[in-house]
């Protein structure tokens, strides 16, 4: 069983999501730079995990890195955890939602004041509600 407060089988998590979202937020996968929607969103409001609902990141925070993905450079208190990442041959902080577990990207160490943090998020791990 998980460590996660919200928790679903395999099968629920591939009822539940798109097969692009199960292969990013379920598999660690990577969507494309560019290739969301969010990308662009600059409307007030909250950025939720697109597999729980958990809220993730305030529109406020969002930033444009130039990267192809959503950029943001604090999360909401308590909504994300962190883990060492050794894919492909680099060291990375992986980004997962701490409700659910689902991988949403990575953050870097060259983001804006005041935090210097860039949470580089895939947009299909993410619904917009507008403010």
């Amino acid at each position: 069983m998980s460590d996660y407060p919200f928790t679903l089988t395999d099968a629920q998590w591939r009822a539940r999501l798109t097969p692009e979202q199960y292969a990013v937020m379920r598999q660690h996968g990577t969507e494309r730079p560019g290739s969301c929607g969010l990308l662009r969103e600059k409307r007030p409001g909250v950025f939720h995990c697109a597999g729980c609902g958990e809220a993730l990141f305030e529109g406020g925070t969002k930033f444009e890195s130039g990267t192809g993905w959503p950029s943001f450079d604090t999360p909401v208190a308590g909504s994300v955890g962190e883990s060492r990442d050794t894919s492909h041959g680099m060291v990375r902080t992986e980004v997962h939602c701490a409700n659910c577990g689902s991988h949403l990207g990575h953050v870097f160490p060259d983001g804006p004041p005041p935090t210097g943090l860039r949470y580089c998020i895939n947009g299909v791990a993410l619904e917009f509600e507008p403010a």
